[in-house]
């Protein structure tokens, strides 16, 4: 957790475990070579209860010579959950430190005692294995808890030994509190009735748990990279090899693609997982589902996550624009370039597919397929609709919306994917030719 010469910021809250935290960081400062000091947030939730602790921090930080750093910030304007906002109040505030450069770590005074309650909290809300993980000694970017493996009641022990006074938080008490619950009715029962020693068993779950999660972590390096391909923030993989994996590989390969597709995992739970399992496990047709955040689409064989705030209304699906011939032309629906160049005869590749520019209709235009579009494709049999190559092609539904197409007044004389229409596509004798072609940007 520590390196000799690193400062390090003491989490102060007057409460037993982070005074405890520091006292014995000042004891040992001289063996680990350690600069350790004393960081305490006010979250102004209590009043003059909230600004004594502030006091007692400050002269416990002068008493033991250390320097102290006090910032207040009112958390009620944060809204929402007050744990959380005060939660997230302190990591905002000790990463800012170390990001200054102010310190190089930052203690908290988290004990095995909060990391059996963080444990059983999150079990009986359901957590998976990441949640069943806990409290990590060590945070990125330098947050450490080197009281982890030490029990509250050693805590107040060691205090008591030393002389050392300590405040008391009021709301640990207050029954309205979920973690005081299951701290001061829940545990209690089980420790009586199951197990005396139900903290030390939870937090050797949490053990447990954080080593599998190091274990995926590391898989992922190259699960991940078979199996999804990117698009930006969307993310797409095959149908089939998902639902061929082993059930705990996919799901966590689900749970990875969701966390980059969102940026995080909070609100997604095994009910989420499991609908995107359903779809996975079929190929035929279509299928869609939303979960927090994330639009989950399977077309055919396929399948794409999205941001939900990325996907596109009505009114941003369709293009047209009038072409000039030769020209070159971004089309921010595609994503890539089209190309409209003039060649001889000599110059004619059919693998291109080109149009016979002497005989095709002017004027032109490149625009989105329509519902309804259809035409005779070069090497096809007879005229067809685009909805239906795009069945016999397989085409996902969410790339038929941009799917280009040139055409004139009269009707389609060339498709991506598809080529020339026949009665307009280039021959051997054909003397100019036009050429398109799409490159991505």
């Amino acid at each position: 957790m520590f390196r000799a010469g690193d400062r390090v910021g003491v989490a102060a809250s007057g409460g037993p475990d982070s005074t405890a935290l520091l006292v014995a960081l000042c004891e040992l400062s001289a063996e680990l070579g350690i600069l350790p000091a004393v960081v305490h947030l006010n979250h102004r939730l209590r009043g003059e209860e909230s600004d004594a602790d502030a006091a007692f921090t400050r002269e416990l930080a002068e008493s033991l010579g250390l320097e102290f750093t006090l910032e207040s910030v009112d958390v009620r304007q944060a809204g929402g959950n007050l744990e959380q906002a005060g939660r997230r109040a302190r990591l905002h505030y000790f990463e800012g430190l170390i990001a200054s450069r102010r310190f190089d770590k930052i203690a908290v005074g988290h004990t095995r005692s909060d990391q059996a309650e963080t444990v059983l909290f999150r079990l009986v809300r359901g957590a998976a294995t990441a949640g069943l993980a806990g409290i990590y000694p060590v945070m990125e970017p330098g947050i450490v808890r080197p009281l982890i493996d030490v029990e509250r009641s050693e805590v107040v022990e060691y205090l008591r030994a030393a002389g050392q006074a300590w405040r008391e938080d009021s709301t640990n008490r207050s029954p309205e509190l979920a973690r005081n619950r299951l701290r001061h009715a829940l545990i209690p029962q089980l420790e009586r009735d199951w197990n005396p020693r139900i903290a030390s068993a939870l937090a050797q779950l949490a053990d447990w748990a954080r080593d599998e999660e190091l274990y995926w972590k590391q898989q992922m390096q190259s699960l991940a990279p078979r199996y999804l391909r990117a698009q930006g923030r969307v993310l797409f993989c095959e149908s089939r090899a998902m639902a061929q994996l082993p059930a705990a590989a996919e799901r966590r390969l689900l749970r990875h693609a969701l966390e980059r597709v969102r940026g995080d995992l909070r609100g997604i739970e095994f009910a989420h997982i499991e609908q995107i399992r359903a779809l996975t496990g079929s190929e035929e047709g279509h299928g869609r589902v939303q979960i927090p955040g994330v639009d989950v689409f399977r077309s055919f064989g396929q399948l794409r996550l999205s941001p939900i705030e990325e996907l596109e209304g009505l009114e941003d699906r369709n293009f047209s624009v009038s072409l000039v011939i030769p020209g070159t032309y971004d089309i921010r629906q595609t994503r890539s370039r089209f190309l409209f160049q003039l060649r001889a005869v000599g110059e004619y590749n059919e693998g291109l597919g080109c149009l016979d520019w002497g005989r095709t209709p002017q004027p032109l235009w490149l625009r989105n397929w329509r519902p309804g579009d259809h035409y005779h494709p070069a090497g096809w049999s007879s005229q067809e609709k685009l909805k239906t190559l795009f069945q016999h092609r397989r085409v996902p539904l969410w790339e038929r919306r941009h799917w280009p197409v040139v055409a004139t007044q009269t009707g389609v004389v060339w498709s991506r994917g598809f080529g020339p229409a026949a009665e307009f596509a280039a021959r051997p004798e054909s003397r100019t030719v036009l050429e398109i072609t799409e490159v991505e940007t």
